[in-house]
Formats: C-alpha cells, structure tokens, sequence
C-alpha cells in the first residue's frame, strides 16, 4: 500500500509538472512581446529553446520541455 501512494503521488506531481509548459512558454512569449534590450545571438537562443520546449511538450518529453524552457527563461532574466 505505502508503495502504491508513493507511485501516485509521483505520477500526479509529474502530471502537474506537465501542465506548467504552456505557462512558461507563455511567459516567454510575454517577455519577447514586450521587446526586451538584448543581444540578438540572445534572442535567436531563446526563440530556439522556446521552439525546442514547445517541440518537446508537443512529444510528451516534459522533463525536456522545461529543461529548455527553463533555459530560456533565464536568458531573459526571468
């Protein structure tokens, strides 16, 4: 039984994990809307990662998605 919570309870946080992608990709959206002062090498990253999160969420690979989308999101300073 301790086993069975123990699987539910990760597979529920990985659920939500999940459903935080479209967040972070909106977040960079609005962050590139708002025509932040960068580099444009920088800026041609963070439109990469932000299509390779996407790519990933799409594919199912969430630990991916946010690895990506995280990275992104620190070259924006956000």
């Amino acid at each position: 039984m301790r086993k069975f919570v123990v699987v539910a309870a990760l597979s529920l946080a990985g659920a939500a994990w999940a459903h935080n992608c479209p967040n972070e990709m909106k977040a960079i959206d609005a962050k590139l809307a708002s025509k932040p002062a960068i580099a444009k090498d920088i800026a041609d990253k963070v439109a990469k990662l932000r299509a390779d999160g996407e790519a990933h969420h799409k594919a199912g690979k969430h630990t991916e998605s946010m690895a990506a989308l995280s990275e992104a999101k620190k070259l924006l300073g956000i």
